[in-house]
Order: structure tokens, then C-alpha cells, then sequence
């Protein structure tokens, strides 16, 4: 975890909300010299710091609308920083807590140099990576409504279908299934939902993508030399990286992807791992997901994984070998270098 610890004339902490904010300002010599909630305007914002602005930092707690503050400090030339809302433990462990206690602790994280940063992911990304994000969320949807037509089916103890929901072809054949009439439109129900999907899904990939052309094109070439990473993995990892020089190491990369666990130890003794929540979910997913797919069709990569399974489960197995495609995606990024197969298994 990274600390801010820049020096400034001014420290403003807001208590973010959707609808107000509570900021307050100290000076250096910890000096209260505002503490006020206002309305979640620009507007207001601006004119309640204007008189502190020469050498003012702004930082807030990362939730949901975090945005429009730093797009308002980006247009306005006022340094802004994140707090990471899992390390800020010092403004929800008081016995009393309130907004007004919030926004001073806050800016007191900030004075002393114990706030916990966040990355603040750059603006013209954000929304493409949202996009993604919510891309994502309709893709599980999908998944349990299949998950419901497979359900039903065992429910009125019907053969199992074997058809492959992903095609048109194969959800008009379930059209048919069933003699009642309610259960049969329970059904219809979830492939009309289902192929309303599959054509924006469609659209809305291509469209992630003509993004990504414009947003990091190197990136997507270098993600894609990667056997088992495709068009969907390939935009994850890119955006949900976002920079990668932002990662000083490829220990910090990994750990932030959750491809590591973390020891837990005190007085020399080792208390099992901690924090493997902390980190990228959406990394996790993908990289896992790389590794299964990696093995597939790869008689060398089969035989790699066989060699880690004589020292670990299948499991521990498959997160090593996640683990070693997200170094090799950093080093590829980091250097601009396409996939080695012949390298990446010689270890």
C-alpha cells in the first residue's frame, strides 16, 4: 500500500455523497480553517475553495462518485488523490461517526501522511471500462438464465438438452419442450431475454473494441500473441491494467491481480495468508481463465502443467500457472514484446 506524502499549504478531505459533500481544510500547522457541507455541485466546490486553491490537494474516499471530483481538480489544475476505501480503516474504527468527523479525518490522513492511495484511472478510459465492466454483469445474467432452462428441465424430469444455448439455432428448439403452457412461456421468457443479448453483446463487443484501437493499440497486439487470451480477454486485461508503468514491480502487478496470497506473520510465526480479497477481481477472472484456455489444444502447456501437478494439486497447479501468464503479461507490456511459448515454459 502506497502513502501520500507530498507537502502542501492546504489539505481539503471531503466526505464524498451523491447529492452533498462535507470538506474540510486545514494548513500545515493543523488548523481548521473551513468546515462546511455544500451542496455535490461543481459550482459550489469552486467557490468554497477559491480562497485556498495556490497550493491545495483534494482527496476524497473511493466510492461510486469519485468521478466528477477529479474531473473537476483535472480541469482546474488542483492536485487530487484517491483513498483506498479498504485501507482507510481510520475514519470508520471511531466510536462516533459522522460526516463532519469523516471529512476531518480525511484531510488529517492527508496532512500526516498516512493516506492510503487508490489509482485514479485516466478519464478517457474510465468510461470504456465501465462499459466493459457492465458487459460483463449481462454475460453472468445470460449464464443463470441458461442455468434456469437447465433447472427446469431436471424439475419435469426431461432428458437433459444438449444444445448449445450461444446459438439461435439451438434456443428456437426449446421453443417446443414443454406441453404446459405457462412452463413453456417461463422458457420463452428466458431465450427472448437471451437473444436480446446475444445481439447487443455482439455489438457492443465490436464496439469495446474499435475503442481499444483507439485507446492503447499496442496493448491489444501484444495481449492477442497470447494463445488462450481472445478479443473479450484481451479488452479486460487492458483495461482493467489501464498503464502499465504504473506498477513499479512484478510482484506489486501480480498482487494486485490476485495471482499471489499474501503470508500472515507475527513473532515469527505464520498465521496461514491474509487480504487474498484485496486487488482486481476482474484480473483474477481473466488470468484464470487464460490459463484454462491456454491448456487447451496445447500438448507442450498440458505436459507443463503435469510437471507443477507432481508438486501441488490441480488446482494450486492451474494458479501457478495463472500466475506465470500474468508475470509474462507484464514483462510483455512493460517492454512491448509479443508472446514466447519457448521461453514462458522453459521455467
Amino acid at each position: 500500500m502506497n502513502f501520500y506524502h507530498s507537502t502542501h499549504q492546504y489539505y481539503c478531505g471531503i466526505d464524498l455523497h451523491a447529492r452533498s459533500l462535507y470538506v474540510c481544510i486545514l494548513d500545515q500547522s493543523n488548523n481548521t480553517l473551513l468546515h462546511k457541507e455544500i451542496p455535490a455541485n461543481p459550482e459550489a466546490l469552486c467557490r468554497l475553495i477559491e480562497p485556498y486553491r495556490t497550493d491545495l490537494v483534494i482527496g476524497v474516499e473511493c466510492m461510486h462518485c469519485w468521478y466528477w471530483v477529479a474531473d473537476f481538480c483535472e480541469d482546474n489544475g488542483i492536485t487530487f488523490i484517491l483513498g483506498h476505501a479498504l485501507y482507510m480503516r481510520a475514519i470508520h474504527g471511531g466510536k462516533t461517526k459522522n460526516d463532519r468527523i469523516d471529512s476531518y479525518k480525511i484531510a488529517a490522513l492527508m496532512r500526516g501522511g498516512n493516506f492510503p492511495l487508490a489509482y485514479v484511472y485516466p478519464r478517457a478510459m474510465r468510461a470504456t471500462r465501465d462499459l466493459l465492466r457492465r458487459r460483463t454483469h449481462i454475460v453472468r445474467h445470460g449464464a443463470e438464465l441458461k442455468a434456469h432452462v437447465v433447472n427446469t428441465t431436471s424439475q419435469y424430469n426431461l432428458p437433459p438438452n444438449k444444445v448449445n444455448l450461444k446459438t439461435a439455432g439451438a434456443r428456437k428448439q426449446l421453443r417446443s419442450t414443454f406441453d404446459q403452457p405457462d412452463v413453456q412461456r417461463n422458457i420463452d421468457l428466458d431465450m427472448t431475454i437471451l437473444d436480446c443479448y446475444s445481439q447487443e453483446l455482439y455489438r457492443l463487443e465490436r464496439f469495446i473494441e474499435q475503442q481499444a484501437k483507439q485507446h492503447n493499440p499496442v496493448y491489444l497486439q501484444v495481449l492477442r500473441t497470447v494463445p488462450g487470451i481472445g478479443r473479450v480477454l484481451a479488452l479486460t486485461i487492458l483495461y482493467e491494467i489501464g498503464d502499465i508503468q504504473r506498477f513499479d514491480s512484478v510482484q506489486k502487478f501480480a498482487s494486485y491481480a490476485r495471482l499471489v496470497k499474501c503470508k500472515a506473520e507475527s513473532a515469527g510465526k505464520s498465521y496461514g495468508t491474509q487480504g487474498n480479497k484485496i486487488g482486481n477481481a476482474h484480473l483474477k477472472w481473466a488470468f484464470s481463465e487464460a490459463a484454462v484456455l491456454y491448456l487447451k489444444g496445447n500438448p507442450k502447456a498440458q505436459r507443463y502443467l503435469q510437471r507443477l501437478q507432481k508438486r501441488m494439486s490441480k488446482a494450486k497447479a492451474l494458479s501457478a500457472l495463472a500466475h506465470r501468464l500474468g508475470r509474462a503479461v507484464y514483462f510483455m507490456l512493460k517492454n512491448g514484446t509479443v508472446f514466447n511459448e519457448q521461453r514462458f515454459l522453459a521455467g
